[in-house]
């Protein structure tokens, strides 16, 4: 089965397709080359070196939608947001919001369980320089439109940084493109919002450009989309930002 979903199709599958993609050779031989070499705090560990599959639950009503792996996080662990900094950020948000049974994500078996939402990402292989390309966001696209399709009961979309926000803007052709921006909103055509954060990367965090307070708003405002159920309608207008 390719990467568009047939009747049969289900998030299980589509987690299966993704361990096996082979797609962008130039992601292959990088995600490869790094599982080969690994990094001396690492030594001895078995890298996962494939493309890292979404998970959570399948019938969230949230779901997250990142950039790529990190080269020895997800790259390393064989799980979104496991084992790097960025995961540490953010599963420790979705926990102190409800969204995830502990605040720490440190390996694939490690007991984390996400409560009515899922992870995935633009692009499922660790990129160079963490930078995948605008074609290599394409050639993924497929496996984001299969998820976003079999989540029915997803209510809000929460994209990770920009490169996330512009895939699930092209998954749902948004004319014109709203513009992206920290706890901007979007109504979608099938009557979910999508909503913006800045990346939990180091980058970000390190400069203060997100805290830890700009980020439990973004999960907070996610909550309260989730309770509503509310369908924004085709007359709620352009993204809004939404900051005080």
């Amino acid at each position: 089965m390719g990467p568009n979903r047939a009747p049969s199709d289900s998030v299980a599958a589509v987690q299966r397709e993704v361990a096996s993609c082979r797609r962008c050779p130039r992601l292959v031989a990088w995600r490869e080359e790094v599982a080969r070499t690994g990094r001396a705090s690492y030594a001895g560990q078995v890298y996962w070196g494939r493309a890292v599959p979404g998970f959570g639950d399948p019938r969230a009503t949230l779901v997250m939608v990142g950039l790529a792996p990190a080269a020895h996080g997800g790259n390393r662990t064989g799980r979104m947001f496991t084992g790097d900094r960025s995961g540490d950020w953010l599963f420790a948000a979705l926990h102190r919001a409800g969204f995830a049974s502990q605040a720490t994500s440190t390996a694939r078996d490690d007991g984390l369980v996400l409560m009515d939402a899922y992870v995935t990402a633009a692009v499922h292989c660790a990129p160079p320089q963490n930078k995948p390309t605008a074609g290599e966001r394409e050639a993924c696209a497929p496996y984001l439109t299969r998820e976003l399709n079999l989540l029915r009961e997803a209510v809000v979309v929460v994209a990770l940084g920009q490169f996330a926000w512009q895939a699930v803007a092209s998954h749902y052709h948004l004319r014109p493109r709203p513009k992206f921006g920290h706890l901007r909103e979007a109504a979608l055509p099938d009557g979910r919002t999508l909503l913006g954060s800045f990346h939990p990367s180091q980058q970000n965090t390190f400069t203060g450009k997100l805290t830890i307070e700009m980020f439990d708003a973004v999960f907070a405002r996610a909550r309260a989309l989730v309770a509503r159920g509310r369908d924004p309608g085709p007359g709620a207008g352009p993204a809004q930002d939404t900051r005080s």
